[in-house]
């Protein structure tokens, strides 16, 4: 059965056409049609194009430098290179015969301009060609997925700076535990993804080392300047050796993991966000644009997009396991797995760049509703707060905590909240309690008195969210 194009790129479609194979001299029999049919990889591997011509064109320089090429010979193929990239974009599709996106390339290049074609892979081999591909891709792919954190990131300090005097419970195993402000849980958010755009920047710099000139495994046989081909495409460093460099992926494991950790961190602001928007707690109003209706209830309003975020950390999650399993058991050097470590990573990389945009424009459009999340704190919340009371004045933690313990068990065999207590009965826990201690169960005094730095008091806060946007305005990896 013929295999589909994947969705969203051009892929093969084109027809038949003469064999235009970069190897085979030494074989007297054609490839078998099942082989061919599952060694052809350009249904995945043709998004690389743009970067296999942009290298082609500094390998043809680099050759030129060795003085393997002439100059003429050189601009005709940097020329005929950018014909072909024109071709290409301008719909021109692959034939049965294009194994990959290399020999498509080849292909029109020699369509374009005859001889000097046949000069440009000397000293070159697909195992380094598809490496520095691949690497100048993921350092593409890297980027892009930045700039979408940075979007998110964007919305969460806009509802940030609107949730600075909203009072909200934090929760702790999923119960209520102490009064925030909602800007600081707001913030909670938003470093995790700061370290994300690290861990991206990271990425970014493992897979900016070029292999190019690596060879199949012992390097060219011909003096190309490395530093000055490294230089013209942009990688900060040239590899140290080849056959490393040929069957090296950790930068694609690097990538990936920091998508999965980031889809992690996407689950878990969408699973809150899922919470707080139930009609259980009330937190949140979600928007039309981002939310589905019921094809039975009338009713229904379904946060779809963040529903579709908690997926994808779970496929997030298999794409590093994929890989890692693929390369664990690898002899050194190139191996024809590898072939598939492009799938994976294509596919973690086009559902990031689907997600990020969909979870942002949810959390722009929601409401939140700042009454109701005030109502949903209790006195009960500052027991930590009573027990500093007592701290204060000179009672151990330890103690202090025994006796608001005390009190809590009181207040739920009362059924009644913890300010609700009579006086006496506050008092009676401990004899350092004075008729002011009751002032201590107010959930805008508690979060006032932790202003320590990274804690919810409103300076705090205030400071969060000014070293936050000091960060979003730059790129890690500049």
């Amino acid at each position: 059965m013929k295999r589909s194009p994947p969705p969203g790129d051009a892929a093969p479609g084109g027809g038949g056409g003469e064999s235009h194979k970069l190897w085979g001299g030494r074989f007297k029999a054609s490839s078998a049609a099942a082989l061919v049919a599952v060694n052809r990889s350009i249904e995945v591997d043709f998004r690389l194009w743009p970067f296999d011509i942009r290298a082609s064109q500094a390998w043809a320089a680099a050759l030129q430098s060795a003085g393997v090429l002439t100059a003429e010979e050189s601009r005709a193929i940097h020329t005929g290179l950018g014909k072909v990239a024109e071709r290409i974009k301008g719909g021109e599709l692959p034939i049965e015969s294009d194994e990959d996106v290399h020999t498509m390339i080849d292909r029109l290049l020699h369509a374009e301009i005859g001889d000097p074609a046949s000069r440009l892979h000397t000293g070159r081999s697909r195992n380094d060609q598809v490496a520095t591909a691949s690497r100048m891709w993921a350092m593409a792919a890297a980027a892009a997925i930045d700039s979408e954190v940075r979007e998110l990131q964007s919305v969460m300090l806009e509802h940030a700076n609107g949730l600075t005097d909203a009072v909200m419970p934090a929760y702790t195993h999923l119960q209520r535990a102490q009064p925030v402000s909602a800007a600081h849980w707001m913030l909670s958010h938003f470093w995790p993804l700061q370290r994300d755009r690290e861990r991206l920047a990271s990425a970014m710099r493992a897979a900016s080392s070029l292999p190019l000139g690596s060879g199949a495994i012992a390097g060219s046989a011909y003096r190309v300047p490395r530093d000055q081909l490294g230089e013209s495409l942009a990688f900060a460093k040239i590899s140290e050796n080849s056959i490393d460099a040929v069957g090296d992926r950790d930068f694609i494991a690097d990538l990936l993991y920091a998508i999965a950790m980031m889809s992690v961190h996407l689950s878990r602001l969408a699973e809150d966000m899922i919470l707080f928007g139930s009609s259980e707690f009330g937190f949140v109003r979600f928007g039309d644009t981002f939310t589905t209706g019921s094809s039975m209830m009338p009713q229904k309003r379904n946060p779809d997009a963040l529903e579709i975020a908690r997926g994808f950390a779970a496929r997030s999650l298999g794409a590093i396991t994929s890989l890692l399993a693929t390369l664990k058991g690898l002899p050194s050097g190139y191996n024809k797995d590898l072939q598939d470590d492009k799938r994976i990573l294509f596919e973690a990389v086009d559902s990031a760049l689907l997600v990020l945009p969909a979870v942002a424009g949810g959390l722009a459009e929601s409401a939140f509703q700042i009454d109701v999340m005030e109502r949903a704190v209790s006195s009960g919340m500052m027991a930590t707060d009573l027990a500093d009371y007592l701290v204060g004045k000179g009672v151990s933690f330890r103690d202090a905590h025994a006796a608001v313990g005390n009190l809590v068990r009181a207040a739920e065999e009362a059924s009644c909240e913890l300010d609700e207590l009579p006086a006496a009965r506050i008092t009676s826990a401990h004899s350092m309690f004075g008729a002011d201690a009751r002032e201590w169960l107010n959930a805008r005094a508690s979060i006032g008195r932790r202003e320590v730095a990274g804690g919810t008091g409103p300076n705090a806060v205030i400071t969060q969210i000014e070293a936050a946007l000091a960060l979003i305005t730059r790129t890690p990896y500049s």
